[in-house]
Formats: C-alpha cells, structure tokens, sequence
C-alpha cells in the first residue's frame, strides 16, 4: 500500500523550498525595480500554503519510503513544482497561455532548454532569473536535493529515491550514507557553477550574465538571458570557457569528485564510458570542423570553434548555441542528432541514452559474435572490470526499446498534427533527450517553440519529463501492477 501520509509530508517540504526559490526571484526584482515582484511574492505565498496543506495532511507519517512510494513520489513533485513554477509567468503576464507557460517551466526543470518565447530579452530580470534557476535545481534532481540538505526527511528511502530520479543504468556508490555522497556530488556542482561564474566575469559578462549562464551551463540547461545565447557575446574566450563546463557537467559528478577532491585524476581515464565521451567529441569536432571549411568558406580557427561548441552543447544536451547549425551541410545535422541521441555519461546533469548503455551494448554485440564461433563460452560484460549483472543487460536492452518507440510514436503523432518530417523527428528526438535547439530550419536553434499546437507542447512537456526521469520512472506508473497493494 502507497504510504501516502509520507508523500504528503516530503511534497510539503519540498515546496517550502519552492516557495524560497520564488522569493530569491522577488529579491532580484525588487533591486531592479521590475513589475515581476507581485507575481512572485503571490507565487510564494501561495506555494508556501500548499506546502503547509501538505504537510498537515502528511503529520504522524512513518518514514518507511517504499520503491513504488518513491516513484511516485519524483514523478508527482517534478509535475507540481512545474505547476506552481509556471504561475510567476501567468501571473505577470508575461507568458498568460497555460500550455506555454507550463512547457517553459517543464522544459527549465527538465534542463531542456526548449523555449516558447520568441524574445527573451523583453523579460524582466526575475523571470530570466527564475528560468535558469529551475534548471540549476533540476540538473540533480528536485528530490535529490533534500537527500543531501534533509536526508531525515526521506528516512530509509534515500536509496530508492536516488535510483528513481539519477541518470544511468549503474548506480555508482562511493559511501555507505547515501546523505553524504549525496552531499559530495552537490558540492562538486556548487563549486562548478562558482567557478563558471567568475571564468564568465573574467571574459567579459556582467555579473547578472555571468550567473544565469553559470546556471544553464553547469546544468546542462541551454537557457540564456539574450536571444542569440552565447553567440550575443561575439567572444572566443566565452566560448572556450563554455566548452569546458558543459564538458565537465557531462562527466559522471562521483568521477569528478573522486578526480578532484580525492586528487586521482587517473580514475576517470581507466572508464571506458569516459574514453567513450572523448573519443566521440574528438571524431565528430574534427569531422564537422572538416565540412564547415570546405562547404561553408569558415576559417580554420572559426570552424573548429563553433564544431567544438556544437559537439560539446549537443552531446551533454545542453543546448546553448553560437552558430546557427540549420545553416551547416545537411550531413552535419546527421552527426548533431547522432550526439543528442547519445548523451554524456552517467551520473552527470546530461540527458540521452548515455555513454554508458552504449559501451554495454557494444560488448553486448561483441559477444554474440564470439559466441557464434564458440557457443559454450561464457562471456560476462564487463564494465571497467566490473560484470554487470544480466537483470541490468535485460534492462538495458527494455530501454533502448521503449526508448526508440516513444521516439516513434511521437515523431507520428507530431507529423499528424502537420509538424513536417525532420521536424517532427528532431523535436521528439530533442524532447526526450532533453536538447533544447532542433536541427531544422523551421525550429532551430534561433527560432521559438511557440508556434506547435498546444497538445503538441503538451506531448513535448511530457516527453521532456520521461526523458529527464529515464523514462521507466514515469512509465511504471502507467502499469496496473503498481497500484496493486500486492
């Protein structure tokens, strides 16, 4: 039976945490004297309230978390926190349509980065504030947050909560406390964002720049204060400095941890999956860089970076941009989609399949070949020296499955509604992977969202949702199995 009292109790909490984050953006829009103040100061109250409703009807709760306890639990409080964050929009007017409002907040949790707004630099500093702040506070998750900051409030259910909302298939543990590794990972993350902060001030942003990108960056988010994203800089220096975080946020945060705060740097090249993550940034900048200098006249300097920028954004699904791709060869918009089906590695605040599931299928299909020319061997798949158990290889392979028919399915339903076919394929494609910017002309990289047709947006929200959420956290939800108290 669902412990419903104890959800209840977390949801409250939660939105206490919510209800600050609104009045952080209050703060910002009192300094500049902007008419975004009353709709987040009425957006807090009114959440804080939600959050006392809850935790009143969650008093005397027991803190057994159970596994269907916790995927209700991430998937409820990643819907309800896109409900309430969507209000400082409605509220102010700035975005008044519901359906466009709720994709904007789903796609900043999500760290998609898809945006409705054709003109960004028109809002207010709260809200474009308050846009990249939802994706800092969903690049690690909503509810993995209050492991590291409350892990008392969770109980037990610590470990089910991380498997429900981390990315991956390989849980890596590198402390007994699920709490303190939790607070590890935070504070590799705190300290990437500071860090991006001031390497962004240094080259040339302002502080409020420097921030919301440090944000969208570390987060894997793509959200920018300026229509033209990093582009609007016309600086090299950003860009390199953008490469490197985004890099960083898509290297697994434990390896990072181990890497930096541990000083064994060498641990994250004996993983397969990161010599995997390089090798593709290597083959596909240099390939790309290849047919920008001989199809599109850029310079060898020009082309490398923007190639580099582009392999980087896409493969950790970040998003952010400095050239516009639907202008490259055709045949570069093949590798970008390549990239945005891939992902970084797990365990970091990057969406798609990930490094890892392919190094495992990869060896999967090695060893069928081998066991055609010898049948009674036996031949485990092994990932940096560890066997991975066959129950994760069953999974794996489910994923991929339902991975590529949610890619189907919706791609069919968007062409139904008259989306056209490359569209279609790469807005479903970037949904699910969580990659802001499409490929095409239509929907590019500098063009809005905003003209799909509402249940199109909706399906998107919900794409965006499972994709973040590695899709089976959601799913099972949908099965009969789960709300039977047996």
């Amino acid at each position: 039976m669902l412990n419903y009292r104890l959800i209840y109790k977390i949801l409250g909490s939660l939105l206490f945490f919510l209800a600050v984050m609104l009045l952080c953006c209050a703060g910002i829009a009192l300094y500049y004297k902007e008419d975004d103040i009353v709709a987040f100061l009425s957006s807090a109250i009114f959440t804080a309230s939600c959050g006392f409703v809850l935790k009143y009807m969650g008093r005397d709760a027991n803190n057994n978390l159970s596994r269907r306890d916790s995927y209700l639990l991430v998937t409820v409080t990643w819907i309800i926190f896109s409900l309430l964050g969507m209000l400082p929009f409605i509220i102010s007017g700035y975005i008044p349509n519901v359906t466009n409002a709720f994709f904007e907040t789903m796609s900043g949790f999500t760290t998609t980065g898809a945006s409705i707004l054709d003109d960004v630099e028109s809002l207010p500093h709260g809200m474009l504030y308050w846009r990249s702040q939802t994706q800092w506070i969903g690049g690690l998750g909503i509810v993995f947050f209050t492991i590291a900051i409350l892990p008392s409030m969770v109980g037990s259910g610590s470990v089910k909560v991380f498997a429900a909302e981390a990315t991956g298939p390989l849980r890596t543990k590198m402390h007994p406390r699920l709490s303190t590794m939790a607070k590890w990972i935070w504070s590799v993350y705190l300290g990437l964002t500071v860090a991006c902060i001031f390497c962004y001030y240094a080259a040339g942003m302002d502080w409020f720049d420097s921030i919301n990108h440090a944000m969208s960056t570390t987060a894997t988010g793509g959200f920018s204060t300026h229509n033209d994203s990093t582009a609007f800089f016309q600086s090299a220096s950003i860009d390199y400095i953008s490469v490197l975080f985004q890099f960083l946020a898509g290297i697994n945060f434990m390896m990072l941890y181990v890497s930096i705060f541990k000083l064994r740097p060498g641990t994250m090249f004996k993983s397969s999956e990161f010599k995997l993550y390089i090798a593709i940034i290597v083959f596909s900048t240099l390939w790309i860089t290849y047919l920008l200098m001989t199809r599109n006249g850029y310079g060898l300097e020009r082309a490398f970076r923007v190639s580099l920028f582009q392999v980087v954004s896409f493969l950790t699904t970040t998003g952010l941009f400095n050239d516009d791709c639907s202008m490259w060869p055709h045949i570069t918009w093949v590798i970008l989609g390549a990239l945005m089906f891939c992902g970084a590695c797990s365990g970091s605040t990057t969406g798609g399949f990930k490094c890892v599931r392919i190094v495992m299928i990869v060896k999967v299909l090695r060893n069928e070949f081998h066991k055609l020319l010898h049948p009674n061997a036996v031949l485990p798949v092994k990932i940096n020296g560890v066997p991975v158990p066959r129950t994760q290889l069953s999974t794996l392979l489910a994923f991929f499955a339902i991975f590529s028919l949610m890619l189907m399915l919706t791609a069919t339903l968007m062409i139904v509604a008259d989306v056209d076919n490359t569209n279609a394929v790469a807005i479903a494609l970037g949904c699910i992977s969580n990659v802001g910017p499409s490929l095409s002309t239509a929907i590019g990289p500098v063009m809005s969202w905003g003209d799909l047709p509402d249940y199109v947006k909706w399906l998107c929200s919900f794409l965006m949702l499972v994709g973040r959420l590695e899709i089976m956290s959601v799913l099972v939800l949908f099965t009969r199995a789960f709300w039977k108290d047996n």
